[in-house]
């Protein structure tokens, strides 16, 4: 387990799911950990209560308000934006504005996030976002909003690992596939039809992709930037 004593993490979108798990993971490596939430206060407040770490109620899609949290948990050692929203459907009957939010949420929100923790984070820091293998492979129809929220991900980290590599920042995106969690239950209605396009038959662990989290914020991974870490079961294959 990589030792983060003494390291300041912030997750966005830390209160249920992957974020929760990467709360704990981070938390039991002896960080100090901030995480925010939109609406899961009472998920937001038990994990607070059970790890020790610091609960902030803040709206992605408000640009303003997720740049002053960034801005405000100081130097950072690690961020890791996870706060996304999904919405999928005929593109043809699909609420505009459930799309646009989508995009606030799913890729403004990333960029400035990002953007704000580079301005004062320390050297070496790690830049991490948590994607989708849809950003590969849409396999499926009523999914190309969400599909383009996360091939604009790609794009993103691999253009700002440029941006902040002389100051040794790396930046890479997770891409899991089906995970278990409230947006995508392990036994719920889709599960069999995601499940037969991959090799390993069943939804990663929370707990998985925040072991994958971990690696990347840690001294090993120094050299892996502008990456694309997937970790779908193969899914995507």
């Amino acid at each position: 387990m990589n030792d983060f004593t003494g390291k300041n993490v912030l997750v966005l979108g830390g209160s249920r799911g992957i974020g929760a798990a990467i709360v704990r993971r981070f938390r039991a490596a002896g960080a100090a950990v901030a995480f925010t939430y939109a609406g899961s206060r009472d998920a937001a407040a038990a994990l607070a209560d059970e790890t020790g770490a610091t609960a902030i109620q803040a709206n992605s899609a408000d640009r303003d308000a997720l740049t002053s949290v960034v801005a405000g948990r100081g130097a950072l050692d690690v961020i890791v934006i996870n706060a996304g929203t999904l919405v999928m459907g005929n593109p043809l009957d699909l609420d505009p504005d459930a799309v646009d939010h989508m995009i606030d949420v799913n890729v403004r929100a990333p960029y400035h996030a990002a953007v704000e923790a580079a301005r004062r984070m320390n050297a070496d820091g790690r830049i991490i976002v948590i994607g989708s293998v849809n950003g590969d492979r849409m396999p499926f129809a009523g999914g190309a909003a969400y599909a383009l929220t996360k091939s604009a991900v790609q794009g993103m980290v691999r253009g700002l690992a440029r941006d902040f590599g002389d100051r040794g920042i790396t930046v890479n995106a997770i891409q899991p596939g089906p995970t278990d969690s409230d947006m995508n239950p392990a036994e719920g209605p889709m599960a069999a039809t995601m499940h037969s396009f991959m090799a390993i038959k069943r939804h990663a662990r929370p707990e998985e992709i925040a072991e994958l989290a971990a690696y990347l914020a840690g001294p090993h991974a120094g050299m892996i930037t502008g990456s694309l870490q997937t970790i779908d079961g193969g899914f995507g294959a």
